[in-house]
């Protein structure tokens, strides 16, 4: 995941609003969004390759989420996968606090990561990179490479045209999140990061929805919880392909997942498939 935005307590209907994006190579092998066949109260897309995966929910209403952190000076490929970091706290029953603090003492040496761990009433947010582990205030919040609401040009971006989207009068749409996650406009040269990965492909992740050759984004989510608890988790995938002039095109193949709230406990009321459209 390369992209996460967290709204908190920033809308009277939706408490909770989480919108994201994974950037990942093509070729690696991913499963959509689906409850897991070896944790069935696992609700996530899944890294086919590792088994871990990079957003997920459970029906007992823990939320999970992780980005890389880009330091490839710093990379060993020996290292398990950060996606782990996420199924393993859906599948525990330990508070937020105390397995990112558990994380922080391991002796596993993870590449960079932020993790965003909790439930629909509150997140939490870690890095290794910076070992401080911080409850995640009311507020819009944005997550990329870096750390939690580094000023990268597309976590400012995409956290003001969230606000915009819930500063509105109109019910929220959440095709509008998802136009947000969509676009692939690139900042000037001047206002990119150097993270060690070259001016290339600084300009390739600056934008929103990455697209390469080789890497870009392949999924993308939005999750709404409202003021009830009642939980939609809707995800986008994509398959790249090119036209005969070399430009790029994305089936999109989209899910849409009610979750309704019963006491401490979501009720499963179905996935419903969307057509598959063109980007």
């Amino acid at each position: 995941m390369c992209l996460i935005l967290v709204a908190s307590r920033s809308h009277p209907e939706y408490p909770l609003i989480i919108a994201a994006n994974r950037d990942e190579f093509y070729h690696r092998p991913t499963a959509p969004l689906c409850f897991w066949d070896d944790h069935p109260e696992i609700l996530a897309g899944r890294d086919l390759q590792e088994k871990g995966t990079w957003l997920g929910v459970t029906k007992k209403g823990r939320i999970a989420a992780i980005t890389n952190f880009r330091d490839p000076a710093h990379i060993n490929p020996d290292a398990p996968s950060r996606g782990l970091l996420v199924s393993n706290f859906l599948i525990s029953d330990q508070t937020p606090e105390n397995y990112l603090k558990a994380i922080e003492n391991s002796d596993v040496n993870y590449n960079g990561f932020n993790l965003v761990v909790g439930d629909i009433n509150e997140l939490w947010w870690f890095s290794n990179k910076k070992k401080d582990i911080l409850k995640i205030n009311p507020g819009i919040h944005g997550l990329s490479n870096h750390l939690l609401d580094t000023p990268w040009p597309k976590v400012k971006k995409t956290k003001a045209g969230l606000h915009d989207i819930l500063n509105t009068s109109s019910p929220i749409d959440p095709e509008d999140i998802f136009r947000l996650l969509a676009d692939t406009d690139r900042p000037a040269d001047d206002k990119l990061p150097d993270t060690g990965v070259g001016l290339k492909w600084e300009q390739i992740l600056s934008s929103v929805f990455v697209f390469s050759e080789i890497y870009g984004t392949r999924s993308s989510a939005v999750i709404l919880v409202d003021k009830f608890g009642n939980l939609t988790f809707l995800e986008r995938t994509y398959k790249k392909a090119t036209t005969s002039s070399g430009e790029p095109v994305f089936d999109i193949h989209e899910l849409k997942c009610t979750l309704k709230k019963i006491e401490n406990e979501w009720l499963f009321t179905g996935i419903k498939e969307i057509d598959v459209i063109e980007k």
